[in-house]
């Protein structure tokens, strides 16, 4: 049986300048957003943010798709700074301590106990007299429906910050990197992310 690559399943045709261009010509932008710790908060502060956020969503024309990700934290970077800093110990209790203490940190990222949660908003734009699921955008038609969902994500942005959230806009390396761990979880749990060729990055 022959081997199908992944990306021949994904509705994604390209990304470009930090935009998806989806098969049938429409776009969606993605912004990565902080999360609240909503318990600690005193009452009148939880309705306010509820309250906002109703006000947010019911301003809305157009959809919005909410993506929680979650992760076993990689800390791959980190462990290596360890192992390095105990291979440069010249007293050997401090050389045996941050053995043993990256050692337990090792296991305990093993164990699976220490997660990482990722929020991010999907942003459709679809451009009214674009053509069809065959044709291919050109670059003024590009660049018109990409200013329009430019202004989609501005608004998306700036009601988010009224909750009180944090936003930043993924690039296209982002975007890359998101997918890339998206299929490859174990990869990225545990090792760092392949490097992107600098022409893919526009």
């Amino acid at each position: 049986m022959a081997q199908v690559a992944a990306q021949s399943f994904l509705e994604i045709d390209q990304i470009k300048e930090g935009v998806l261009v989806m098969k049938n010509n429409s776009l969606r932008g993605v912004i990565m957003t902080s999360s609240l710790n909503f318990a600690l908060k005193s009452e009148d502060e939880q309705n306010a943010i509820i309250y906002q956020f109703q006000s947010f969503l019911n301003s809305l024309d157009f959809s919005i798709q909410v993506v929680v990700q979650s992760r076993r934290l990689n800390i791959t970077g980190y462990l290596e700074k360890l192992k390095e800093l105990e291979a440069n110990q010249t007293i050997e209790l401090l050389k045996v301590q941050t053995g043993e203490y990256r050692k337990f940190i090792e296991e305990l990222i093993a164990g699976g106990s220490i997660m990482a949660k990722n929020f991010f908003v999907v942003v459709p734009f679809t451009a009214i007299g674009i053509p069809g699921i065959k044709a291919i955008l050109s670059e003024e038609q590009f660049q018109r429906a990409k200013s329009q969902l430019w202004q989609r994500l501005e608004f998306i942005a700036m009601g988010l910050r009224r909750c009180g959230l944090q936003c930043a806009l993924l690039g296209t390396g982002d975007l890359i990197e998101f997918f890339w761990s998206a299929y490859h979880p174990a990869e990225a749990e545990v090792g760092y992310h392949p490097e992107i060729p600098p022409e893919l990055i526009r």
